[in-house]
């Protein structure tokens, strides 16, 4: 009871979930006992049991449910306090207090961040890769010009493309031959169409000489618009064998050049798994010899793959090789034949065959009414 004295027997002193005491004394010392008490421990959740002054005991807290309490357990609300704030960083409990203000309690497990991703050091990685395979491949190449290293060769296919080059540099000449030849054949005919003009006009002015300079004016302007003929066939033979060489043949070699440096690739990797296998096995070279394995099979597969690739193209060229050089070589044949024999018929019916337009002289610049 409140008025028996303390000293006779112990008293219970019920703590409510706020805190509040009607006591002064008692809510001080309360206050006090909250500040002691470790974390997490809320005061509905404790039983305070006083002694008297008598007792070997001076207090005792249970912890507990409070009896008689239907209330769910509630965490405790501590203020910000430097003195408070000391002691919980002794305890070592998991408490954040913000600085200005209640105190946090963490709970469930502590998930780190994803590591972002650094550009530079991605760069970094890229720039060591491409160092690594450029050393190896450099140190290939040289150890096969030196007749060190060993080389993988496909004698079928080095063969075709050797021909290959070799008939390339065939053509570039025709090439070269045939525009030459048009370049002479258009002065000439530039030249014979001034002549015929010339001779036409002393056919005017010269009464005594009329027929013999209009017999040569037209004998001229004839050579000249056969000319005109014979030079649009060579054109359209230099067109035509121009986009063979340069654009159908270059993309083939193109591919051989690639093909060419995964060889080298290939090879390089090779050696290097090789060398990796004649070594001792322990446990700092098996993880080298997979990781080479590895990489040596990569670079197996694209040589394999382009090695494909290039015998594709090689067949697919020939068969339009031998298609197109049929039909330009006949076409230059029969309009020399025919432009020499003097027969216009047969020159304007070989233009006609192959489907050669001729261009008029100044049909490539616009009119003024074409302009506006």
């Amino acid at each position: 009871m409140a008025q028996e004295s303390p000293k006779n027997s112990a008293a219970e002193i019920p703590v409510t979930s706020n805190g509040q005491l009607e006591d002064s004394h008692e809510h001080s010392f309360n206050r006090d006992l909250k500040r002691s008490l470790p974390v997490g421990l809320g005061l509905s959740e404790t039983k305070i049991t006083s002694h008297g002054f008598d007792s070997t005991k001076e207090g005792v807290v249970e912890a507990g449910p409070f009896p008689g309490s239907s209330a769910s357990p509630k965490s405790s609300v501590i203020s910000p306090s430097s003195a408070a704030a000391s002691r919980l960083a002794g305890q070592g409990c998991d408490l954040i207090i913000p600085t200005g203000g209640k105190a946090q309690q963490k709970s469930g497990p502590v998930v780190l961040a994803e590591e972002v991703k650094n550009p530079a050091m991605e760069k970094l990685e890229l720039v060591r890769k491409w160092s690594l395979n450029t050393y190896k491949c450099t140190r290939q190449i040289i150890s096969e010009k030196l007749g060190r290293g060993s080389r993988t060769v496909d004698l079928e296919l080095e063969a075709q493309i050797d021909i290959l080059r070799d008939n390339k540099k065939k053509y570039e000449n025709i090439l070269k031959l045939a525009q030459t030849l048009s370049t002479q054949l258009f002065q000439m005919v530039h030249t014979q169409r001034q002549l015929g003009d010339a001779f036409a006009d002393l056919s005017l002015k010269s009464l005594e000489l009329h027929e013999e300079f209009g017999y040569n004016a037209d004998t001229q302007k004839f050579l000249a618009k056969n000319g005109e003929t014979l030079l649009g066939a060579i054109n359209f033979f230099i067109a035509s064998v121009n986009t063979l060489v340069n654009k159908t043949i270059e993309d083939t070699l193109l591919t051989v050049k690639q093909y060419e440096s995964a060889r080298i690739e290939y090879d390089a990797y090779r050696t290097d798994l090789e060398e990796l296998n004649l070594g001792p096995r322990d446990a700092n070279t098996l993880p080298k010899i997979e990781q080479s394995q590895q990489l040596f099979q990569v670079h197996k597969e694209k040589y394999d793959k382009m090695r494909n690739d290039v015998s594709i193209k090689l067949k697919f060229l020939e068969e339009n090789k031998v298609k197109v050089l049929h039909n330009q070589l006949v076409l230059f044949h029969n309009a020399i034949a025919a432009y020499f024999a003097g027969n216009q018929k047969q020159l304007e019916q070989t233009l006609k065959q192959f489907h050669i337009k001729l261009k008029n002289p100044g049909a490539d610049a616009p009119s003024w009414l074409e302009e506006q």
